[in-house]
């Protein structure tokens, strides 16, 4: 018998979302169902899977979780947070209710701008604060793992104390997050008139603190991967633009991604297929010929519904045809105070399958597999395979269907991350 430190027994269903590579096209359909599965787990990572019956003949356990009647899947991963911030925005919500779009609201001083100000007002110890609530709401949902952005601070301080809560967290939550460098998110009132002086900023000022940041952190000792994204948007940053921050980000060393396409295409794809990007993000308006060039890529296309549904629009982004053309896609809550203010990523999947066709399989593979490559850790996370972490959720349903065809309960029974029971 070979010792392990928990055996998980008996599963309706062990959903194992495996795959060497992100998924694409019909391979998305295939969650690798084991029924009456279990899961082997040692040193927190998952030793084996497979039917009960092989399991408990080879293993033995110092804990036996008996999971009858219940589904064991991969941990949620969230691939595009801005979980970390101050205050809320209820009263645009309202605004927006009344008739205003989130264009206008942010012309007028609202939007990113409002809660940068939040921000500002706010010590790192009230952002670790306010954020580690969201988290734990998220952790309940099943999330393990969520990438994190800057974006709200908008000068090289408050970016950095943006930064350095988003390492406490990362440090004292359960979750495991994955830094992102947003300076680029908007341009802040300070250079209203001279958004290219604030372009000069971000580039030589910002990110030459923010790489020192990032090597005096435990990020960079436990080879976490760190991010530099841009908003790409009419109104915001220009590909010009976009494309000088993410050139920066590169020369320090930060990988690249980037928003775009989500009111106005600029070629923003077009730009993240040149630059090699991780990913690229919300793809409402990308046109077929642009999402074509993404499926010949390695950059996942992670799509926002939760922002959508939020805005009160009947228009989403086109995900059933990003995976007809063979794009490898990704779902995330892009949890903010302004546009998303959505915790869940069981009722993202919720949203994807009835307002953008994906199937419940589809669906779950955007949340796990496909979504830990977008975050730079596929080969670590994301599925149920011997050798990975063993980030895992049990579900009180004997389908995992069950998270997507429901919505407004949750589902989750317990969390675990790197082996150890969390919720």
């Amino acid at each position: 018998m070979i010792d392990v430190d928990l055996l998980i027994t008996q599963a309706a269903q062990v959903v194992t979302c495996s795959g060497e590579a992100p998924k694409r096209g019909e391979a998305m359909r295939d969650v690798g169902i084991i029924e009456h599965g279990g899961v082997a787990v040692k040193d927190g990572r998952i030793a084996a899977v497979g039917p009960t019956q092989d399991l408990v003949g080879r293993y033995r356990a110092k804990e036996t979780i008996d999971a009858s009647g219940r589904v064991v899947l991969p941990g949620f991963v969230d691939a595009h947070t801005h979980v970390v911030y101050a205050g809320d925005r209820v009263a645009e919500f309202e605004l927006r209710i009344g008739g205003a779009t989130y264009m206008e609201i942010m012309a007028a001083g609202g939007g990113i701008v409002s809660t940068m100000k939040a921000v500002r007002r706010a010590s790192m110890q009230e952002l670790v604060t306010q954020s580690r609530a969201r988290l734990n709401s998220m952790l309940t949902l099943g999330t393990t793992t969520v990438e994190a952005k800057t974006g709200y601070g908008l000068s090289t301080a408050d970016e950095l104390k943006l930064l350095n809560a988003i390492a406490e967290l990362d440090k004292t939550h359960p979750i495991q997050l994955v830094p992102t460098f947003l300076g680029a998110h908007a341009v802040p009132p300070e250079y209203r008139s001279d958004p290219n002086a604030y372009v000069d900023i971000v580039v030589e000022e910002m990110l030459p603190q923010v790489r020192t940041w990032y090597e005096q952190s435990h990020f960079y000792s436990q080879h976490t991967p760190f991010f530099c994204d841009v908003f790409c948007e009419d109104g915001v940053f220009d590909i010009a633009q976009s494309r000088r921050v993410l050139d920066a980000g590169r020369a320090y060393g930060l990988l690249p991604k980037i928003h775009a396409d989500e009111f106005v295409n600029l070629g923003g794809v077009r730009l993240a297929v040149d630059m090699h990007a991780t990913s690229v993000d919300h793809l409402d308006v990308t046109p077929a010929e642009e999402a074509a060039l993404l499926a010949t890529s390695d950059t996942i296309g992670v799509v926002i519904p939760a922002v959508n549904f939020h805005l009160g629009s009947c228009h989403f982004a086109d995900a059933r045809g990003l995976i007809d053309a063979g794009v490898a896609v990704a779902l995330a809550t892009d949890i903010n105070p302004g546009s998303a203010p959505c915790p869940s990523i069981p009722m993202v999947m919720a949203i994807a399958t009835r307002y953008q066709r994906l199937l419940p399989a589809e669906a779950l593979n955007a949340v796990t597999l496909n979504a830990a490559y977008a975050v730079g850790l596929g080969e670590e996370l994301g599925s149920l395979q011997p050798g990975k972490l063993a980030d895992l959720v049990i579900l009180n349903t004997h389908d995992y269907r069950h998270l997507a065809y429901q919505f407004g309960a949750n589902l989750v029974d317990m969390v675990f991350k790197h082996g150890r029971r969390v919720r």
